[in-house]
């Protein structure tokens, strides 16, 4: 129990030390992330759509 308890001191300790994003880095961070999920997502699909075309008009 005494590991845990040293464990979890020590990780405390660690964290003061990080250097956390302001507020506006976070949230910059995050439109970024979303914007480009959105366009990985919409070039996905799209090549998804064209390669189900192809296979349809000339496989089956």
């Amino acid at each position: 129990m005494n590991r845990l308890i040293n464990y979890l001191k020590d990780t405390r300790e660690e964290l003061k030390h990080v250097s956390w994003p302001t507020r506006k880095q976070s949230v910059v961070f995050t439109i970024v992330v979303v914007v480009i999920s959105i366009v990985v997502s919409i070039f996905l699909g799209f090549f998804d759509y064209l390669f189900s075309l192809i296979i349809q008009k000339f496989i089956l």
